[in-house]
């Protein structure tokens, strides 16, 4: 099938490269002409495992081609990929100007021929019916302009996105489910076809498994179940790190708490790790636009306000840990293990990093931190008030403790001693519950987890 995606950040670009080595002829757009310059040199603008191969064989292949000419995209398509960005305003709800302008030149360049209209983008429930009108008005005022009287066809379906930074190759070729909102059948049974390999498994890791679920809704509902998803497991999140601050103070360890309730098949062991809580780029937008559509419609959602709250206080935890064992922090060293919101990704959106260097900074702490990605990107991402490390080693030179920020594998074969060592005094943070604490303390360090009385 002939597939055009609009916009290559991390939804649309994986997108692109999946559908494209599934077997489609896929179009990536973009406007950012240096971005198209750098993915067609076959370099991604991204970190994420898997995807800079991928790309690299489907353009050798002749299936992916990226431009900045968005009627290029529409002419040689039936189905059209919305997947620009929609980040959070600062009342909580999202910013779709983006998608508006995509919208509105897509009905530019739209002919008589049949087209489906993909909401890719994470966009406010109701947005269907909206980017229908937007499209409509677009394609009217170009009519209007050049003369021409084209009956134009086609259709808007919400498939929401369900990939998690760091494996969204993985995730987009083995789905737990996909989900397809739309009104017209002509319209899902495109889009179903167009999944065909991936729900068959095709390119999963596991063709035996059964076939892929299919959820076949209308289009606000498929909105929503992009909201409630991730809503709900940034709840379960702010739960466990609630039960986790309880722990510490009875004497209790999460982790074993953790496992208990786990085992229930009614709650399940995922997402239950307690730490500094979530950030990134969508449980953070989508709690506060899940919460900001319920205020339009005189609702106010207790548990979400809570879930939000929660989560804020739980980032600066570890610096209440510091306080304790080290009082002072004024003229402290602190080091940072880690940067980015969660590993195998560069992405520093809303990463609890942040409100951590600004806390110790204001606290009067000199911070150092080393990440695998930001250490060696060059890039400083906008940080302040802190002084990157080029290894691990150079970190830990004259700290006087050391904060575990971003679970990344590398840092279980540190060597903690060597470490321990080069310290001002030997105390280390475990902001996410993931180091092996027998191993830190033989190695000479004060170890501190979080829930880990």
């Amino acid at each position: 099938m002939r597939v055009c995606v609009i916009g290559t950040g991390y939804v649309g670009l994986v997108t692109g490269v999946c559908l494209a080595h599934i077997g489609h002829q896929v179009i990536c757009v973009d406007n950012n002409e240096e971005k198209v310059k750098l993915m067609r040199a076959g370099q991604s603008p991204i970190y994420e495992p898997g995807l800079s191969e991928l790309m690299v064989a489907n353009m050798e292949s002749g299936r992916l081609l990226f431009t900045t000419d968005l009627g290029k995209g529409v002419q040689e398509s039936e189905i059209l990929f919305i997947a620009v960005g929609t980040p959070a305003l600062e009342d909580g709800s999202s910013d779709t100007r983006y998608v508006e302008a995509v919208a509105r030149s897509i009905g530019e360049h739209l002919d008589e021929r049949y087209r489906v209209i993909v909401n890719k983008s994470t966009v406010p429930i109701g947005s269907g019916d909206w980017v229908r009108m937007i499209v409509t008005e677009g394609n009217e005022a170009h009519q209007k302009q050049t003369g021409q009287a084209i009956a134009v066809n086609f259709d808007v379906v919400s498939n929401p996105e369900f990939l998690r930074e760091g494996s969204a190759v993985y995730d987009t070729f083995n789905p737990d489910r996909i989900v397809l909102g739309g009104n017209n059948p002509q319209a899902l049974a495109l889009m179903r076809e167009l999944y065909t390999p991936l729900i068959e498994r095709r390119a999963g890791e596991n063709p035996d498994l059964p076939p892929v679920p299919v959820v076949m809704t209308d289009l606000s509902s498929a909105e929503m179940i992009k909201y409630a998803a991730n809503a709900f497991l940034a709840t379960k999140i702010s739960f466990i790190n609630e039960v986790a601050n309880i722990c510490d103070r009875v004497g209790a360890d999460v982790t074993q708490v953790a496992q208990g309730i786990g085992l229930d098949s009614r709650i399940g062991s995922k997402f239950l790790n307690a730490g500094i809580g979530w950030g990134g780029s969508c449980f953070p937008k989508d709690v506060s636009a899940l919460i900001h559509t319920a205020k339009d419609y005189g609702y106010t959602t207790s548990i979400l306000n809570a879930v939000v709250e929660v989560n804020q206080v739980q980032r600066l935890i570890v610096v209440e840990k510091l306080q304790q064992e080290l009082k002072i922090l004024k003229g402290k060293v602190i080091g940072l293990l880690g940067l980015t919101f969660k590993p195998d990704t560069d992405d520093m959106r809303d990463a609890p990093a942040l409100n951590i260097i600004q806390q110790l900074n204001r606290l009067g702490a000199k911070v150092k931190a080393y990440d695998p990605i930001v250490s060696q990107s060059g890039v400083s991402h906008g940080l302040s008030g802190v002084q990157i490390e080029s290894t691990p080693a150079m970190l830990a030179d004259q700290c006087d403790a050391l904060i575990l920020v971003t679970e990344w594998q590398e840092f279980l074969k540190l060597d903690f001693p060597a470490l321990a060592s080069r310290m001002h005094q030997a105390v280390i943070i475990d902001g996410r519950n993931f180091l092996d604490k027998a191993k830190l303390q033989q190695s000479g360090f004060r170890y501190l987890g979080v829930g880990r009385s």
